[in-house]
């Protein structure tokens, strides 16, 4: 296991990679900073503790960057995404406050919790401690017939025709790059799912990035940065939904069609609404597999959040991927909360009256870390301990549950989104790989 905390890299570089990789993931970037700000920091540099280890939470309260007395400190602990255990207040001395935050006897995560008042304003900070993280366990179980399920699916989807098909964006193209809509069949006849391509211009064959989308309804764009770099990429979208609406009307559909899709028949395992989607990205790496362009060989799956999910969930799917990147991984360990800690994304079991036996028993052929159990390629994986949406107990629960080769970044303070070492690190990783015979 290599785990680092801390990149270095030029200005340059960092621009280099943010500007070719900003453009291949869908990315909730980093929060703008508070007026007030709290400036939370624990007693360990790590942020992790051994299991009855106690954690201590400091802060300086500064306002526009200067220290402020006599700030009321509201603060509530407990394990993420559940009831606080602990509630208090207390008053800054000199701007600053220490919290004595207790401690976890068992493998997961505590959060803190702060919020202050100033000026008529309300501001609210967490802070979040490990307890042995490594030793988390997932609570999911793996059905028997889990991987025959998936194949029988995937080869009844085979029998339906591919019939791929591409429209040059000429708007969009460039004198290095080709840019195209793209579109194939999927799950039933005249069901499609698109995307957006982006292809070198020079001759040649080139690797390939397969980018699954995160979660919502929105418009893609492609990747020209990262396909003048001598990759192909292709992004899709999930929804079946043609790329080139107004931006209203993919509004209008969040909030309509497809305003419970994460949750649509998920009771059944053959209804739930990620089984086209699952099959969909397969069908994905299937056209790719039809372009000239490619290489025939060199092929990474990366994505962040619903699209970390089902990064997971096709390199476990189909073995012709060689490399992976997931970030922040929903649609893992999602029975955590009937066990009595976070689940994941989009937390469903959170609410009592969706613990029926059959969707509990559905979910697992969807879970993406039973998907994590069957990949065996090496993979890059990033999450912040801050992260509000896809809790770091179920990001753990599914990097603990693999086999394969792996390395994991950490960037502690990351809420759900990424930061620009965690995007410099995944660019050059990739690229290392991807790129290492040309």
């Amino acid at each position: 296991m290599n785990i680092k905390h801390v990149l270095k890299f030029s200005f340059k570089f960092v621009y280099l990679t943010l500007v070719c990789c900003l453009s291949v993931l869908h990315v909730q970037s980093q929060p703008k900073p508070q007026d007030l700000t709290g400036g939370l920091s624990l007693d360990h540099e790590d942020w992790i503790y051994k299991a009855g280890e106690k954690f201590f939470v400091s802060g300086t309260v500064k306002y526009k960057g200067q220290p402020v007395d006599q700030v009321k400190i509201k603060y509530e602990i407990g394990p993420e995404m559940l009831p606080a255990v602990i509630k208090d207040s207390l008053m800054t001395t000199d701007g600053r406050f220490k919290i004595s935050a207790g401690t976890s006897h068992q493998p997961g995560f505590l959060r803190c919790v702060i919020n202050m008042e100033y000026e008529g304003k309300q501001y609210r900070e967490v802070i979040t401690a490990a307890f042995d993280p490594y030793a988390i366990q997932p609570t999911v179980k793996l059905p028997n017939d889990f991987m025959s399920f998936w194949e029988e699916a995937i080869a009844d989807n085979r029998k339906l025709p591919l019939d791929p098909q591409m429209t040059l964006l000429k708007d969009r193209s460039t004198d290095e790059v080709d840019v195209y809509e793209i579109s194939f069949q999927n799950y039933k006849p005249g069901s499609r799912i698109y995307g957006i391509l982006c292809v070198p211009k020079a001759p040649g064959r080139y690797p390939a990035i397969f980018n699954p989308p995160g979660a919502g309804i929105h418009k893609i764009k492609g990747s020209p940065e990262t396909a003048k770099e001598g990759i192909i990429t292709l992004q899709i979208g999930i929804h079946g939904i043609p790329l080139n609406m107004e931006e209203s009307e993919y509004k209008k559909l969040a909030n309509t069609t497809f305003k419970r899709y994460r949750v649509e028949g998920m009771n059944d395992r053959d209804t739930y609404y990620f089984k086209r989607v699952y099959l969909g990205c397969v069908r994905a790496i299937d056209f790719i597999y039809t372009l000239p362009q490619f290489d025939g060989e060199n092929i990474a799956a990366m994505g962040g959040s619903q699209g970390g999910a089902l990064t997971l969930v096709t390199t476990a799917l189909d073995s012709r991927i060689k490399y992976l990147a997931a970030y922040a991984p929903a649609l893992s360990d999602l029975t955590g909360y009937i066990h009595g800690r976070a689940g994941g994304w989009p937390h469903m079991f959170k609410n009592e009256r969706f613990r029926t036996p059959n969707a509990i028993h559905s979910l697992q052929y969807y879970d993406a870390v039973n998907f994590a159990k069957h990949i065996r390629v090496p993979g890059l994986y990033s999450w912040g301990f801050n992260d509000e949406t896809t809790p770091p107990t179920t990001m753990f629960s599914v990097y603990n549950s693999i086999g394969a080769p792996k390395e994991l970044f950490i960037e502690k303070i990351a809420g759900h989104w990424y930061s620009r070492a965690q995007i410099a690190k995944r660019t050059s990783w990739l690229q290392g790989k991807l790129l290492k015979k040309q």
